[in-house]
């Protein structure tokens, strides 16, 4: 038996939302979870967790979901099979699913509620073919709601594979991948609703090149049926990482190219606009998280300085394009924020600043703290109100 645990707390200060004057909101945010292992054979697992999550002196942010859903079952799951000693594992019940750096299947972590699913999930290994490890499942995502217990909706099902070879590339993975998503009600261009159908096939590449070098790559593609509407779009990324270990303060820099495609043509039943399924983009397209993997050219560089053990800085600097002027600006969980329907406000949405820190004084006990500010580009200013938006905060994390 074995007791987990951990609570965070996190003042989150933004000003002028959707670029909108007289539109800002500070609060705090309150996490708690608290889990139970039990283990009774090697083979055996039972695994529950339950959370509170809530947010205090909000002004304008319901306290609804994904900000606040009061005391629930988190997760839930029984998993059989010990893979030190043998090469299938199952485990079924309400669980968080992950792959690689979570661009498109994540735990959510910095959000309030987190993101679990119903499902059961299959590994596999095998060691003598190029280092493999098989993950296949089908299930639910779960879908919050406060004052009620959470939930999966009925129809909206996400089935997918994963595969990581490390014995393929010398320093080195290559990870196919297939996700199916299927949903009852979603909007579509040339009818009023309809169901999705669609299939994102993907290959992430990852190598190290000498001492201090890492490159990343990761490329998919979306095929299928949005109602009446097919469903053709694809998204990339490209990441270079030089490290400096035996420097001062070992600096970090990182360059990513960022695409996704967007619709081209609203009404020649055709969507092109890349769904980034269930993500964890915190902090991938800017720490502010107005900009997510739709419709986007995105550029960035970073710094990142260890002045001292358990600490960490960083800087960030980030500039987009729409992909399809005539497609609109997504949020960082892929939520439409502005759109001229007419093209004619331009391609380049702006850039952004990010400065944060990390101290972790203890094991238990993490500190940070960052600021973020955009600064508008044509579309912003000719599309929205164009207001300065600025995201502050500054959160503490203890692990019980």
């Amino acid at each position: 038996m074995r007791f987990s645990g951990d609570y965070r707390a996190r003042f989150e200060d933004q000003e002028h939302m959707r670029w909108r004057p007289a539109n800002s909101d500070l609060y705090v945010l309150s996490r708690l979870r608290l889990g139970l292992q039990l283990k009774p054979l090697s083979w055996l697992t039972f695994y529950g967790q339950a959370q509170d999550s809530r947010i205090f002196f909000p002004k304008r942010i319901a306290p609804l979901p994904p900000v606040q859903d009061a005391l629930d079952l988190r997760m839930a799951y029984v998993e059989l099979g010990d893979p030190k000693k043998f090469p299938l594992q199952l485990r079924a019940g309400r669980q968080e699913i992950t792959y690689s750096e979570e661009r498109l299947i994540g735990v959510s972590n910095w959000s309030n509620l987190g993101r679990t699913f119903n499902a059961v999930k299959l590994l596999v290994q095998a060691p003598h073919a190029g280092g493999m490890k098989l993950e296949a499942f089908a299930g639910s995502v779960v879908a919050a709601r406060e004052a009620m217990w959470n939930r999966s909706i009925a129809g909206d099902n996400f089935h997918g594979a994963y595969a990581v070879f490390d014995k393929l590339l010398p320093q080195g993975t290559v990870e196919p991948y297939i996700f199916w998503r299927l949903s009852p009600n979603v909007t579509t261009e040339t009818a009023p609703r309809g169901k999705l159908d669609h299939r994102s096939h993907g290959l992430r590449v990852t190598r190290k090149f000498g001492p201090g070098w890492y490159a990343s790559s990761d490329t998919v593609f979306q095929i299928g049926n949005r109602g009446t509407d097919s469903v053709k779009a694809w998204a990339a990324y490209w990441r270079v990482r030089r490290l400096y270990p035996a420097a001062s303060w070992k600096p970090t820099l990182t360059g990513d190219l960022n695409m996704a495609t967007g619709d081209k043509n609203p009404r020649d039943g055709i969507f092109q606009t890349f769904d980034v399924l269930y993500p964890t983009p915190h902090d991938k397209y800017g720490l502010a998280d107005q900009v997510g993997w739709k419709n986007i050219r995105h550029v960035s560089g970073a710094v990142e300085l260890t002045p001292r053990k358990g600490i960490t800085l960083q800087s960030k600097l980030h500039s987009w394009w729409l992909a399809s002027a005539m497609d609109g600006l997504y949020s960082a969980q892929g939520n439409l924020l502005v759109r001229d329907p007419l093209g004619r406000s331009g391609k380049h949405a702006g850039e952004e600043l990010d400065f944060q820190f990390l101290w972790t004084p203890a094991k238990t006990l993490v500190v940070g703290g960052g600021v973020g500010r955009i600064f508008a580009g044509e579309f912003l200013r000719k599309a929205s109100p164009s207001s300065p938006y600025t995201f502050y905060f500054l959160s503490l994390t203890r692990t019980l």
